[in-house]
């Protein structure tokens, strides 16, 4: 390219008394050509953007047909950070600020957004929407009906191009003349043809059967509303009411006041609820009334205070007033099919980049609201396991990071399910190990994007059942003159580290503790962990770690190198990001077996220093390997760093005694390996011969173990 440019300023300087005059042709040809791309790209955006309109006006017309159950809309706040809609859902026109309002107002004005089927209206419209979200309670309903809504998405960024209509398989979101506006069903995400819907309801109807995740959605029909809680569910059901009620008299006033014709140029065009054209034409119509009163609206609140709470580029949703409606319903499961087998989904909203609220409302359109659980200070896992304690056969989706899982595994322990659910990870921690093993990926980025997480769980669907060892750790405090012995437990499934490693996780997890709004992102997170290694460089604070710290395995005492400065014993293959510290398949010179997470045994390691685990993370260095084992015992002289699972505590001097404690059940992902595809289709097997009265519970766990021992 840069030949080209070269041999074209050479051929300029070479011709002479025309050369000005061909430069300028040039570059007022680069001009032009610009402008030209720049108004084809405006005019695709005008021409989508009124392509919506038009399939939201045509809805509106037919709405009454349909009979499609109904619910509220779930607003919360959002302060246009993200991918979200750029139209109102309400009145049609940009949710983009206008330039009259200054750019500090701007990102200050929240713009509401449905929590459930992801429409977004400005907050002066939002009490004025009608009641047409999904209803995610629809028992004693006998089959769930399409719910065909518009696409209010941006449509530069979407990829509905290539998409087709489901009745007619003619390409969606092209926006010519005599082509159709689309719908898309909230529940199965079809997509379809106004016109196509028209034919498709007379011919064979309108149920719909939940499309390609239709065995982890939990259906509609089978979800009954129990109860509210007390006064606060009253209040919020007529203060819904009356907001539906108010937003319908609005509407009936503007089209008393305006007629059922508008004007375009000096020129009358009267609406048509035949052709869809004439509705694109009428969405070039601009309401001065409606943008005056948005400007104005706009300029009240140019002096407000920035949006706080947003962290990564997501807002960090806020209810309003109106919004509890489906958050203070208790809901009940009824008439599940023998071999239904939903998912249970539990998010940490304040794991890793703290992606929890944006992940929730993604979750929430593909999926129903009933199954997606939010975790916190309030909430626990237990809300979610009552919801799906008659559910014999269900999986469980964890959206966060290793100590989410562990605190989902020990609610699942608790209640003794006779067939327990297996558990996948979604990531969104800083390290993801155990997500790595399982193949799940390395963070969130494995689902960017709307299909990569129908994809995502899709994969669920087809996962194989694995076994993983949980470790039962005894922390023994020895007695001193001020305080007398302690012993308490704690469970340990990835690893459990004690000397420079520990002391990194340590001084990380207190810095996060202090300041929680300077770690934002997974990135940002591991850099700030490497700056933590790189200071103990420096310190080396646990150099005298084989002198107050002594091993022993299977009781027999494991000397320690002179030159360690932390020992780590492993039940999984990766740590700290993906290392793996014992290296199956590398050729050893000892006669220790492979690693494996459900062979009830532990591998023990040591590194020489925060230098050795950077020189690891490369793979510029091998951690040293020292035993193998079914029960680890660490005595300790004098306070060291300790840390299990990435959880860090100071261990004052006593013992640590690691024994194994049972195993769960997890779902790895499917691999393109033969072995991979065999052992989820043997997982169908089971479950199948398990619904049948074949075998029981019992047999069916054992036939995992084994199969897990086996094909992994």
């Amino acid at each position: 390219m840069m030949e080209v440019g070269f041999s074209l300023i050479h051929w300029l300087i070479s011709s002479g008394a025309d050369s000005p005059f061909i430069f300028g042709w040039l570059v007022t040809g680069s001009f032009g050509l610009l402008a030209v791309v720049y108004t084809f790209l405006k005019w695709q955006n005008k021409a989508s953007l009124n392509w919506v309109k038009a399939a939201a006006r045509e809805k509106k017309k037919v709405w009454k047909r349909l009979r499609v159950p109904l619910s509220h809309h779930q607003w919360t706040d959002d302060y246009a950070c993200g991918p979200q809609p750029s139209t109102c859902c309400v009145c049609l026109y940009s949710l983009v600020h206008s330039q009259n309002v200054s750019n500090k107002a701007a990102l200050s004005i929240p713009v509401h957004r449905c929590s459930v089927c992801g429409v977004a209206a400005h907050f002066y419209c939002s009490g004025s929407a009608a009641k047409d979200c999904k209803c995610v309670a629809q028992a004693g309903s006998d089959h769930v009906r399409h719910h065909w809504s518009e696409r209010w998405v941006n449509m530069d960024d979407n990829a509905d191009m290539s998409a087709f209509c489901f009745y007619c398989d003619e390409p969606c979101g092209i926006p010519f003349i005599e082509a159709s506006p689309m719908w898309h069903c909230l529940w199965c995400q079809r997509l379809v043809h106004v016109k196509c819907h028209m034919i498709m309801s007379k011919e064979s109807g309108d149920d719909c059967d939940l499309g390609s995740l239709r065995r982890v959605i939990l259906s509609p029909v089978n979800v009954k509303v129990s109860g509210e809680n007390g006064v606060d569910g009253v209040l919020s059901t007529i203060t819904n009411e009356l907001a539906s009620i108010r937003g319908q008299v609005r509407r009936k006033r503007h089209r008393g006041k305006n007629g059922n014709v508008q004007c375009i140029s000096g020129k009358l065009l009267e609406d048509s609820a035949n052709s869809p054209v004439k509705s694109v034409v009428n969405g070039l119509v601009v309401k001065k009334l409606r943008r005056d009163r948005s400007i104005d609206c706009l300029k009240k609140v140019s002096d407000m205070p920035s949006g706080k709470g947003m962290q990564n580029g997501v807002g960090v949703a806020k209810r309003c007033k109106n919004a509890p409606l489906n958050f203070l319903k208790k809901y009940s499961l009824v008439d599940l099919p023998p071999d239904a087998r939903p998912l249970l989904v539990f998010i940490n909203a304040k794991s890793g980049g703290q992606l929890g609220p944006f992940l929730h409302r993604r979750l929430n359109m593909l999926l129903n609201p009933v199954q997606v659980f939010e975790l916190g200070s309030c909430q626990g896992p237990d809300a979610g396991l009552d919801l799906f304690s008659k559910v014999k056969y269900f999986r469980v989706l964890v959206c966060g990071g290793d100590g989410t899982v562990a605190w989902v595994l020990d609610a699942i322990e608790k209640r003794n399910f006779e067939s327990p659910p297996p558990v996948a990870i979604l990531p969104l921690g800083t390290g993801n190990d155990l997500s790595r093993v399982l193949q799940w990926g390395r963070g969130v980025s494995v689902v960017d994007g709307q299909g990569s997480l129908r994809t995502f769980l899709q994969d669920i669907d087809h996962a194989a059942v694995t076994m993983l060892d949980r470790w039962s750790v005894k922390i023994v405090e020895e007695r001193t003159e001020n305080s007398p012995a302690k012993e308490g437990h704690k469970f340990m499934m990835n690893y459990l580290g004690i000397g420079c490693d520990a002391k990194v996780a340590y001084e990380f997890h207190m810095m996060r503790q202090v300041n929680p709004e300077k770690f934002c992102s997974q990135f940002v997170n591991k850099l700030r962990y490497a700056k933590e290694g790189a200071r103990d460089i420096m310190d080396r604070a646990c150099a005298d770690l084989p002198w107050q710290v002594w091993l022993e395995v299977d009781g027999k005492d494991i000397e320690i190198p002179k030159d360690s400065e932390g020992l780590i014993v492993l039940n999984i293959g990766s740590y700290m990001g993906g290392v793996d510290l014992w290296q199956n398949d590398y050729e050893h010179d000892d006669n220790y077996s492979i690693q494996c997470m459900h062979d009830k045994t532990l591998e023990v390691v040591c590194v020489r220093g925060a230098w050795h685990l950077g020189k690891l993370q490369v793979g510029l260095s091998q951690a040293r390997r020292l035993a193998q084992g079914k029960v680890v015992r660490i005595h300790v002289s004098s306070p060291f760093p300790v840390q299990i699972d990435g959880e860090p505590f100071i261990q004052q001097p006593g013992c640590l005694e690691i024994t194994h404690h049972g195993q769960v059940f997890m779902l790895r992902r499917a691999s393109d390996e033969p072995r991979g595809h065999a052992a989820a289709i043997m997982n169908e097997v089971l479950l199948d011969a398990e619904c049948k009265g074949v075998i029981n519970a019992a047999q069916k766990k054992e036939l995992l173990q084994q199969m897990a021992l086996n094909l992994s």
